[in-house]
């Protein structure tokens, strides 16, 4: 495998338009819904050429592609970003098991689908990446090559996901177990949204303090992400936030949390109630790799993929096809917020290579 590396069209007619979201970002973007199986998925899409469809994670939104969005698109790209189901203006089905990891992939096929395409190059961060990853391992037809952010591809294993979790937490429970009963999370984070996500954002980013620890130890990663017996996930956050950061402006705070005021909370925390599900509905695919073209970024101080230090180790069998495995130095989880241009140059130097590539 490559070795890791530290690194300082036309719109179709049948989406319908919808209105321009408030604070007006990327104004020469057009946002469209398209219908899909479980419903709709909003996108938001700018430039012409191959297809890159983009997928982002937990507490996002489109909105956290907004630096590559118009950078593909320069380089000759159709750039496509979507609010996940659950998200923003996609759909947002009740019954939790709507939010399974195959009516992920099913949503995403369909989205090619009706922009008239036939393939595309899919990339996804955080809970993007396994969406992701799984889109390309179950549509190979469809996703002819992938990149990962944050999270590395892990295949189907042994363990199921729930009783793996509660063998971590740092002395508490790790957050996602704590996300798995409804309602619980949800009550504490929307009575104020906007700082506990921005205690969210922080506390996983490379701004947060860290201890005079060895480069990537800097911090217990596991114990930010624990909830002690009777507290709650935001007693890790920093007291103080230092706000704002150059990555994340009081306005993109604004236009998350306006989002997520909206919309509540469930849609985005139903994704990690179905981590069993997903383990029994994907036992056929147990141990797969993705052959696919792709390409791995994370952050040093990125908690995911710290946590999955073994899973990246294992990329000469798990993505044969892999181009590159870069680790960015002092950037946290936010990888393509927090350092856009690194991104873009890894994302475009990658996406270039690929057969068919844009202008």
């Amino acid at each position: 495998m490559p070795q890791s590396a530290k690194t300082p069209s036309t719109p179709p007619t049948s989406p319908a338009a919808v209105p321009q979201p408030p604070a007006g970002p990327l104004p020469e973007a057009v946002h469209r819904t398209v219908e899909v199986p479980g419903g709709r998925i909003h996108l938001v899409e700018q430039g012409s050429g191959p297809l890159v469809l983009m997928v982002h994670g937990f507490p996002e939104s489109w909105y956290s592609w907004r630096h590559q969005l118009p950078a593909l698109a320069a380089a000759g790209y159709r750039a496509v970003a979507i609010d996940v189901r659950g998200y923003g203006r996609s759909s947002k089905p009740r019954d939790v098991a709507a939010y399974r990891m195959l009516a992920h992939v099913a949503d995403n096929v369909a989205v090619v689908r009706a922009l008239g395409e036939e393939t595309a190059t899919i990339v996804g961060h955080d809970w993007g990446s396994p969406i992701a990853a799984n889109s390309a391992l179950l549509r190979p037809d469809v996703f002819t090559a992938v990149a990962l952010l944050s999270v590395p591809y892990a295949p189907r294993g042994g363990v199921r996901p729930t009783e793996g979790f509660a063998r971590l937490g740092g002395g508490g429970e790790f957050y996602i177990n704590y996300f798995q009963e409804p309602g619980r999370a949800e009550a504490e984070i929307e009575p104020g949204v906007r700082d506990w996500i921005a205690g969210f954002y922080v506390v996983a980013s490379g701004d947060a303090k860290r201890d005079a620890a060895p480069s990537g130890a800097g911090r217990d990663h596991v114990g930010s992400f624990s909830v002690a017996p009777g507290g709650k996930l935001s007693d890790r956050f920093p007291e103080k936030l230092p706000l704002p950061l150059p990555w994340l402006t009081e306005a993109d705070l604004d236009f998350y949390a306006g989002e997520f005021e909206r919309t509540g909370l469930t849609g985005g925390l139903n994704r990690y109630r179905n981590v069993d599900r997903d383990w029994e509905d994907l036992a056929a695919w147990d141990g797969a790799p993705i052959r696919q073209p792709s390409l791995f970024i994370g952050g040093e101080h990125d908690a995911p993929t710290n946590w999955m230090a073994d899973a990246i180790k294992a990329f000469p069998h798990t993505l044969p096809g892999l181009s590159a495995s870069h680790i960015l130095d002092g950037c946290g989880h936010w990888v393509q917020q927090e350092r856009p241009e690194e991104v873009n140059h890894l994302l475009l130097d990658w996406l270039q290579t690929l057969p068919g590539a844009g202008a």
